[in-house]
């Protein structure tokens, strides 16, 4: 999944602040693969690339610079694939801009927005009940109903080759079409949790296009120049940007009266921090999801605005842990484990790594948004913090011995000396394991570091071939089941997919638990109670380190855009461009800018 996180600077470092802001008056940013020029009033001019609804190929457009955002943070690379049915990684703006779903997500409020759907809801233990809105169209005039939803839910969703069915299908029986706008879902084993996810991420899909589509089309097509329903059109794309165009005639205008105040959108490719941070100084970069050092100095310069306006400055967007390898001794033991969780300096991480622009995390490991389910007995009995002396006690209370070097051996006297492994340009990771190694010292617990290729790291974990490692899996969701099926996910495989990386045999009681979950209502009194028990396991076995929440990284400039989404506002959602998460409120925060002047 997409990895919110700082990437590697020039020089294989995160440079510092006085650096970065000495550089930032030096060069104009690309847009797609040249400098663009701006005219006398003030439109960035720009070769195009592709069709739909925009210039072709080789031809120029102008873009005026108070009717266009830039954006930029989500895509490393070029835009590849507007296809929905096939997954993989999305232009930016593919999933919500374009395509919609028959819910979003308002993370301030935990709930579930009607979109597509005019309203849903569980009629009995296991019916759900959708009924579709009665004035929405396709791009290209031809309108959208149930014959489309069915299409994406029953007739794509049971196909042997579209993996993204089999969720559907495991709980569903039928669907049973009611009338024109309504459409009855009959389970066989309903999960709510899993279903509720399913219908805020599910992009809608054109019938009257894709029921013709061949497999190949389906599974491996890009789908250049999408028909969607959303607010925003495929304009054209290069090598770095996508460029969306504004869809007059969106059935959501009148529906949720909301006009969107740009009549473009050109998301940037990130190329590097530093370029992201250029373009900010220089005033072509409204808004940013990269990873900018020294923001707090930004902030008081009046250079960027932020969503929480102090310090952490950035809402959290996912959890940092350590993943610890049981089927590797002394990790197979739950009491050095233990002394481990008290031998990490979170905080430090927070202020040295991350100079505060981050927050350390709860010893649940559930996001600030679902703090609300943390049971604080369960915590104030078996949680934890950091305390050198009290890992250490732990240690010798479980016969751990302690070396003349100061570090522990086994309590067989064998040498302790773990590995912990972060990918190789993830400077802030690298740091991190760097502090966590010093303060685990400080315990007498040895721990090398070691920063392999990404795709090793990523092989390791996966494979179970590493003693220490991070993951940031667990993001925002609509659910705090997301972090249970992460964290117990069951059966292990010989490539360990979707969670439990350190491979804990889980089958007896976290697993089930789980699985009961996400069969559980949020308003059912068992669900909250599910979750006390999970935690309790959580924190007696300790098979992650919670550590950190990453940020949503995001800041904005004030030179073309004003009235910016913040912690303190009326708008409910984030300035996010991540395809997955632009379904939490980014169409009410796009409604809601102003232009400057």
């Amino acid at each position: 999944m997409f990895r919110l996180k700082p990437r590697q600077l020039a020089g294989g470092a995160i440079a510092t602040t006085a650096a970065l802001l000495f550089t930032a008056c030096t060069s104009t940013p690309a847009v797609n693969g040249e400098t663009p020029e701006f005219t006398d009033n003030g439109a960035a001019t720009a070769p195009a690339q592709g069709g739909g609804g925009g210039t072709g190929a080789g031809q120029t457009t102008d873009f005026p610079r108070n009717e266009t955002l830039f954006t930029s943070g989500s895509a490393w690379g070029p835009p590849s694939s507007w296809n929905p049915v096939a997954g993989g990684t999305l232009a930016t703006g593919t999933m919500y801009w374009c395509y919609e779903s028959l819910f979003q997500f308002d993370p301030i409020n935990l709930e579930l927005v009607p979109w597509l759907a005019e309203s849903g809801g569980w009629v009995s233990d296991d019916e759900y009940t959708i009924t579709l809105r009665d004035n929405l169209t396709w791009q290209d005039g031809a309108p959208l109903t149930v014959d489309d939803v069915l299409f994406t839910f029953e007739d794509l969703a049971q196909r042997d080759y579209v993996g993204w069915g089999i969720d559907i299908w495991r709980q569903l029986e039928s669907i049973e079409r009611v009338d024109d706008y309504t459409l009855n879902f009959h389970f066989l084993e309903p999960r709510p949790q899993q279903w509720e996810s399913i219908i805020r991420e599910r992009m809608i899909v054109p019938e009257h296009i894709m029921g013709t589509w061949t497999q190949d089309q389906l599974t491996t097509g890009t789908n250049e120049n999408p028909v969607c329903s959303g607010p925003f059109m495929f304009h054209s794309f290069g090598q770095d940007r996508m460029v969306w165009e504004r869809n007059d005639n969106w059935w959501g205008i009148e529906t949720f009266d909301k006009h969107m105040p740009m009549r473009y959108i050109i998301d940037i490719v990130s190329p590097s921090n530093e370029v992201a941070l250029n373009m900010l100084m220089q005033g072509t970069l409204d808004w940013s999801n990269n990873f900018l050092p020294g923001i707090q100095q930004l902030i008081a310069r009046g250079d960027v605005v932020t969503y929480i306006t102090d310090s952490p400055f950035m809402v959290a967007g996912n959890l940092a842990a350590l993943i610890i390898n049981s089927e590797r001794p002394p990790m197979d033991d739950v009491n050095f484990r233990r002394a481990l969780a008290f031998a990490i300096d979170s905080q430090r991480i927070v202020d040295t790594a991350y100079g505060g622009i981050v927050e350390k995390a709860d010893p649940t490991g559930l996001l600030p948004l679902f703090h609300g389910y943390v049971d604080e007995e369960v915590v104030a009995e078996l949680g934890f913090e950091f305390n050198p002396a009290r890992a250490r006690e732990i240690l010798e209370e479980a016969g751990y011995q302690m070396g003349a070097d100061g570090y522990f051996n086994t309590p067989d006297g064998e040498r302790i000396d773990l590995e912990l492994i972060v990918p190789a340009g993830w400077t802030d990771w690298m740091d991190a394991a760097r502090l966590i190694s010093e303060s685990a010292a400080e315990s007498g617990i040895r721990i090398s570091i070691n920063f392999p290729d990404s795709g090793f790291v990523d092989h390791a974990r996966m494979s179970g071939n590493f003693d220490l490692t991070i993951n940031n899996d667990v993001a925002v969701s609509s659910t705090p089941w997301t972090l249970y099926r992460w964290l117990f996910n069951y059966p292990i495989s010989e490539i360990q997919f979707g969670g439990n990386m350190g491979r804990f045999d889980w089958s007896q009681e976290a697993w089930p638990l789980t699985e009961e979950l996400a069969a559980t209502r949020n308003d059912d009194p068992r669900f909250r109670e599910i979750i006390s028990e999970l935690q309790r396991i959580q924190l007696e076995e300790m098979p992650i380190i919670p550590m950190w929440y990453n940020g949503f990284w995001w800041q904005g400039t004030e030179g073309t855009w004003s009235c910016w989404a913040n912690s303190e506002g009326p708008v409910r959602g984030y300035p996010v461009t991540v395809n997955n998460w632009l379904g939490f409120g980014s169409i009410e925060v796009l409604a809601n800018l102003c232009p400057v002047g």
